[in-house]
């Protein structure tokens, strides 16, 4: 009788069990409609485990990446905004429901495995961060391509990596790669040495600026750090005055000073009419308009002269 009863027990188990890990397949073979429809469900019950993270550890403890959330800020109990001195494990991966009951409800996942929509994943994101540097998010590249906050941070660790000086060009030129090959031409500014770093110039959750600047255009960009070219001066080159991108590539060139192209071919995009200035250089050793730094021999003052006699920028 105990045998029968105790195969029995087996039985019901091996069941369970079953249907259990059915379950978690039919939750993988969900689409993304069906899954976001299961999960807006789940919010409007809004079944929330009264055990918090406890519940979640219960399975999830053995995960090392997992545990690493309370390493981060986003694991701090005892600071204000932090997910762990709310809902906890649920403020960002939705209530837990039933769960924890063989998995048989979906929860909010994140990260390129999710099946949720990066607009999905990125509003658990947007409900806490809603500070001014979010404020230009929905206009922004990143956004448009559909690239997920998970894609560059990271929540269930230590340090984020775009938060830190010696790891956020990685996380940047991780997809922009056209960009990291620039920044070690011969002639760039010390980005591959993380002695300036991407965002120094750029905004990644976006701007009202083109390229997504962090001031107002790029002229005002290059000025904070090269105020020595701001102006304004007596003698205005035109081309410095409209762009600095005009005659250089700020991540990169394999000509000195980041110009797009040596002098005189650099000069003579615009000023191929212009005399001596379209010489056919022969002997660039012994010619003045070709040796050293070309037309830069004599109009030293490219950037604007504050000189009497400067209107030909060479003084």
């Amino acid at each position: 009788m105990m045998m029968t009863k105790r195969i029995f027990q087996l039985l019901t188990l091996s069941v369970t069990l079953c249907l259990s890990l059915a379950s978690v397949a039919a939750w993988d073979e969900l689409s993304e409609e069906e899954l976001e429809r299961q999960l807006v469900e789940k919010f409007e019950k809004g079944e929330y485990s009264k055990k918090g993270a406890d519940n979640c550890l219960t399975c999830h403890r053995k995960d090392a990446k997992v545990m690493a959330l309370f390493d981060g800020v986003h694991g701090r109990s005892n600071q204000p905004g932090s997910p762990m001195a709310g809902l906890q494990c649920e403020a960002c991966h939705g209530p837990m429901g039933k769960h924890n009951r063989g998995g048989k409800e979906p929860m909010i996942a994140f990260g390129p495995d999710s099946k949720l929509s990066a607009e999905s994943q990125n509003s658990v994101c947007l409900g806490c961060h809603t500070d001014s540097r979010q404020q230009s998010w929905h206009a922004s590249i990143h956004n448009v391509e559909e690239v997920t906050c998970a894609e560059c941070h990271e929540v269930h660790a230590k340090h984020d990596p775009t938060q830190n000086q010696l790891t956020i060009n990685d996380t940047c030129t991780g997809c922009h790669t056209e960009q990291k090959s620039m920044m070690n031409m011969r002639s760039s500014h010390p980005l591959k040495w993380n002695r300036m770093t991407c965002i120094d110039c750029h905004s990644p959750h976006g701007s009202p600026s083109e390229h997504a600047l962090v001031k107002s255009d790029v002229n005002q960009t290059c000025y904070s750090c090269h105020a020595e070219k701001r102006g304004p001066f007596l003698w205005e080159h035109e081309p410095v005055t409209e762009s600095c991108v005009n005659c250089h590539n700020p991540h990169g060139s394999v000509n000195e000073n980041m110009v797009h192209y040596r002098a005189p071919q650099l000069c003579q995009q615009c000023h191929a009419e212009d005399g001596h200035a379209n010489r056919v250089v022969q002997r660039a050793d012994q010619d003045a308009f070709g040796a050293g730094q070309s037309c830069m021999n004599c109009h030293s003052q490219v950037h604007g002269s504050n000189h009497p006699v400067g209107a030909k920028l060479q003084r």
